[in-house]
């Protein structure tokens, strides 16, 4: 049993019978009452952020996460499927279980968090960037490199991706996967 001065970015508690990760916290001592923190979380079963209030000293129930990379097999009508690469053990996980799923490529290496005591998956993390082929996009005007302008363009896992004018069909791009921004040119 941990406390509210045990609070760290990334650890995982259970509240209100949901297992919830810590993305942001802050320690406030007002001038006048008690202190608190101020925290925003992430549930790991249903992906909706909500900010939370701990007053000081709450006692709150820390969960224990393991992290297992994986290999992303295929999507079907079931869900997405994953492959231990260690045991090549599978794992079916369902769309809301899962951050930017647009940016999935067969074969990718991810990590998928599961809950330590029970061996339930809970949530798939994707590496931070990806690197992704621009299938469409309207060809750019030479010269138009003034402005920081961008247009749509489809990438060869099916997501829209907003890109710079000069971006082209066939180039590969560097995609945030977090944000779904673009970063650069591969």
């Amino acid at each position: 049993m941990a406390n509210t001065s045990d609070i760290r970015n990334g650890m995982c508690i259970e509240l209100n019978g949901d297992i919830w990760t810590i993305i942001e916290f802050q320690h406030v001592k007002p001038g006048k009452g008690g202190a608190f923190v101020r925290t925003k979380l992430k549930s790991l079963t249903k992906g909706k952020v909500v900010d939370n209030t701990f007053s000081a000293g709450h006692a709150i129930n820390e969960v224990r996460v393991e992290r297992r990379a994986f290999q992303y097999l295929y999507k079907d009508d079931m869900g997405y499927h994953f492959m231990n690469m260690d045991d090549y053990e599978q794992v079916q996980l369902n769309e809301n279980m899962l951050e930017n799923p647009q940016f999935l490529k067969e074969g990718m290496q991810v990590d998928v968090l599961f809950h330590a005591q029970d061996n339930i998956p809970l949530n798939m993390e994707m590496p931070a960037q990806v690197t992704v082929q621009v299938t469409y996009t309207e060809p750019g005007l030479r010269g138009d490199t003034a402005t920081n302008t961008l247009k749509p363009a489809t990438v060869d896992t099916g997501a829209e991706v907003r890109v710079p004018l000069f971006i082209n069909q066939g180039d590969n791009i560097i995609v945030d996967t977090r944000t779904g921004g673009y970063l650069g040119r591969a």
